[in-house]
């Protein structure tokens, strides 16, 4: 790991209508646009997806992260997560973002130990503790 602080740099290009266009050095460009919630299109990545998309990546990445560290061997992970998003005091803001997952290991692998991984993973996901919404988990581990 590279030494902290790490920066991270966005740019955005707009027009007066239409798609926003996000680009980071050598990553292709993204396009976003309000979701329908917004009368946006609701065909395009919007900020609120993509802060939505943090959170469940995060938990996934941390995940793989601690599990890799703690040499658990597991076969698939699927986590969805659901973001919140209320107007609370004039603001709107997320105020809760709730993962469910479920993580498949192989026969002899101790259950509750996995389990006990995705919720270290939850509870060390940096996105997730930068942001001041609640957080849940709902996880599962199935031996197949």
């Amino acid at each position: 790991m590279h030494p902290f602080p790490h920066l991270y740099c966005v740019q955005s290009q707009a027009t007066p209508a239409g798609t926003v266009t996000l680009s980071m050095p050598a990553l292709p460009p993204l396009e976003s646009a309000p979701p329908k919630e917004f009368d946006g299109p609701g065909d395009r990545w919007s900020p609120e997806g993509f802060l939505t998309a943090a959170v469940a990546d995060c938990f996934v990445l941390s995940f793989r992260a601690i599990a890799t560290a703690s040499k658990l061997t597991w076969t698939s992970l699927e986590a969805s997560t659901e973001g919140r998003l209320e107007r609370l005091e004039g603001k709107m803001k997320f105020t809760q973002f709730t993962t469910h997952a479920t993580l498949k290991v192989p026969p002899g692998t101790d259950a509750d130990r996995a389990k006990r991984m995705l919720e270290r993973a939850e509870q060390t996901c940096l996105i997730a503790n930068s942001l001041s919404a609640e957080r849940h988990l709902e996880a599962s581990v199935e031996v197949t």
